[in-house]
């Protein structure tokens, strides 16, 4: 709590003067001509809003956590690194005047390669490489040396899939509060020795200390939502982002709620297949599924109002969340 209360007044104290900041410098965000045509009133509001959520929820964590705990200083050097990838990509973009950014090989090869790092990392450290199945009693799966590889999909397509997600004033940020308040949940339950027995579900000892990384994530995001409520103030670009999604991937890893993480992330999840299926279908057939990819972009087109589609992505995400803890007894 005290994390929380720390991250959320630092957020609400230090966003105004970085929105003030990126304003006098004119790095405004740029819009993309091929995409929806109400989306051209938002060019040159500020972005990278992301720095100031992510740097307070990983200073907070390292104000209050163990500093000895391996499982803090992955999770939060994970985060930073995939924030500095999105800040080098939003840099180019709004700095550099370069629409493309980081090329998407490289984005890619940044995250592959963190995500091993990190996952090698964790299994050495001492991860169980043993996954449960969602909703099942003692159905798992030990992975072995599969799990390297399982775990860096996990934190890539993760991240990915929070980056897809933003591209309306605040979607992304609401699912993003409801997940992290999941995975607060689960790794304070993980760490716990006697919640885990009586739960029966994996003790991860010194998971515990990532609900108060959680939480923070919580709170920051509630007070980038202060500035990020449409109409948007700031946009929190690819630095906030890629490393929210990074992050959510590390907290599902270490408190072994690996795959539940398709539903409390469900809205990413459908997010991203969308994308995934749009360009497939064109690729074999010419012809597109959606209207425009990713979905909340076919919505809009379909005439729904922007506030609607958020709220809404809002409300799903909270009803998943709820849905993802309660696999912690529906077992």
């Amino acid at each position: 709590m005290v994390g929380f209360i720390l991250t959320l007044i630092s957020v609400l104290v230090f966003q105004p003067r970085f929105i003030r900041f990126i304003k006098f410098k004119a790095f405004g965000q740029p819009i993309r001509e091929d995409g929806p045509q109400t989306h051209l009133s938002k060019s040159g509001t500020p972005t990278m809003g992301g720095v100031v959520w992510i740097l307070s929820a990983v200073i907070v964590t390292l104000l209050l956590a163990d500093l000895t705990n391996l499982f803090v200083w992955v999770t939060v050097l994970l985060t930073l690194c995939y924030a500095a990838l999105g800040f080098l990509d939003d840099f180019r973009k709004v700095v550099r005047k370069n629409p493309k950014g980081v090329s998407a090989k490289m984005k890619m090869q940044w995250q592959i390669a963190g995500a091993l790092v990190a996952v090698i990392i964790l299994k050495f450290g001492g991860l169980s490489s043993v996954v449960t199945i969602p909703f099942t009693k003692e159905m798992v799966i030990d992975l072995g040396w599969l799990f390297i590889p399982f775990g860096v999909l996990i934190i890539v397509g993760a991240s990915n899939a929070v980056n897809l997600t933003d591209g309306l004033d605040g979607l992304v940020t609401g699912p993003v509060m409801t997940v992290a308040f999941a995975y607060g949940v689960f790794s304070y339950a993980a760490g716990n020795i006697q919640i885990s027995d009586y739960l029966k579900i994996q003790h991860v000892a010194g998971a515990g200390d990532l609900s108060i990384f959680a939480a923070s994530i919580l709170a920051g995001g509630l007070g980038f939502l202060w500035f990020n409520s449409f109409p948007a103030q700031v946009f929190m670009g690819d630095v906030g982002a890629l490393a929210l999604g990074g992050a959510i991937g590390v907290l599902a890893l270490v408190t072994k709620q690996e795959l539940i993480l398709l539903v409390a992330g469900g809205v990413f999840v459908v997010e991203a297949l969308s994308v995934i299926l749009q360009v497939a279908s064109f690729k074999l057939t010419g012809r597109r599924i959606f209207k425009m990819a990713p979905i909340h972009h076919h919505f809009e087109l379909a005439g729904l109002s922007e506030p609607k589609i958020i709220v809404r992505a809002w409300i799903i995400s909270i009803v998943l969340a709820v849905l993802a803890i309660s696999s912690l007894k529906l077992r």
